[in-house]
């Protein structure tokens, strides 16, 4: 989705310009103090932006890597160590400027990245994905998703209903607990858990860790696990929650674990992976990550800040 929304940025811009240069063909490129964009689409970008078009509508999975990013700063006095910046954040810079606004591509690219952060908060995890796990959803009393911003407390405790359903359907006192939450991220749980959960099933599996019954949680709040801790007993559980969403990705995905989770479990007895995505921490790495850090918790016996890895 992404590359295809990119490419529909480069069309954008390929039509301003082409316009631009119809209305003003003998335009200079570049004026003082002020850079005009030149870029356009060529024939071969739009042979890879309709390949990737047609690859997302028939459902492939494969996404194609990242292009380098290159600065369009013209004339850098230090060339080299503006692309060491670039390497080493996915922040916005090195972007220009024509006037005192930035380049039309890069206010699309931002309003595409807000669009899809927005999107991430308000929207819903697809049922087919739950259903391809076998993940039954439980709510928590948060009510609508603005309550949800409004008021954190109500995403920390389950409605009845949802109670009534994990102690009809969910093993008792497991040794390893899975539960999985749109939090502020939908878009997340869509993304990485393909990924995540097999990576975390099978890695369990060669630590010779049973898991108990895993499920969704719908307006989950971290703090959840306690209360859910509370009805299971698990000796450990893990969360898989999306991130609140930001302008470089709107679909990182964290995972909390705790020891014997229980009511009143402050911040630093949590374990936390976060920023779980394709351009962050790989989602397969973190699933067999999340397998070796909750058989050190059993070894252990503790969590959080107590815990040694």
């Amino acid at each position: 989705m992404e590359q295809q929304l990119d490419y529909l940025v480069d069309k954008v811009v390929a039509e301003l310009q082409k316009k631009l240069s119809e209305m003003a063909p003998s335009a200079p490129v570049q004026a003082s103090g002020k850079a005009v964009e030149t870029k356009s689409v060529t024939e071969k970008e739009s042979a890879q932006g309709l390949t990737a078009g047609a690859a997302g509508q028939q459902g492939q999975s494969s996404v194609p890597p990242e292009p380098e990013r290159t600065a369009h700063v013209p004339n850098p006095k230090w060339k080299e160590g503006l692309q060491e910046l670039l390497d080493s954040t996915p922040a916005r810079i090195g972007v220009w400027r024509t006037g005192v606004r930035p380049l039309t591509k890069t206010m699309l690219q931002l309003r595409r990245d807000h669009a899809a952060a927005v999107d991430a908060v308000y929207g819903e995890v697809q049922q087919s994905l739950l259903d391809e796990f076998s993940l039954f959803t439980v709510e928590t009393q948060y009510d609508n998703t603005e309550n949800y911003l409004k008021r954190p407390d109500m995403g920390r405790i389950l409605n009845d209903e949802g109670v009534r359903l994990i102690q009809e359907r969910c093993q008792k006192k497991p040794q390893v607990q899975i539960i999985v939450s749109d939090g502020l991220s939908a878009s997340a749980v869509d993304a990485n858990l393909r990924d995540v959960l097999p990576s975390v099933t099978d890695s369990l599996k060669s630590y010779g860790l049973t898991c108990g019954t895993p499920f969704f949680v719908k307006g989950g709040r971290v703090a959840s696990m306690d209360h859910i801790g509370e009805l299971l007993q698990p000796e450990v559980l893990v969360m898989l929650i999306g991130e609140r969403p930001g302008l470089v990705t709107a679909h990182s995905m964290s995972a909390y674990m705790c020891y014997r989770p229980r009511k009143g479990m402050v911040e630093s007895e949590r374990t936390v992976i976060s920023n779980i995505h394709r351009q962050g921490t790989s989602p397969i790495e973190a699933g067999a990550h999340i397998g070796t850090i909750l058989s050190k918790m059993l070894e252990q016996k503790a969590s959080g800040v107590k815990l040694i890895l």
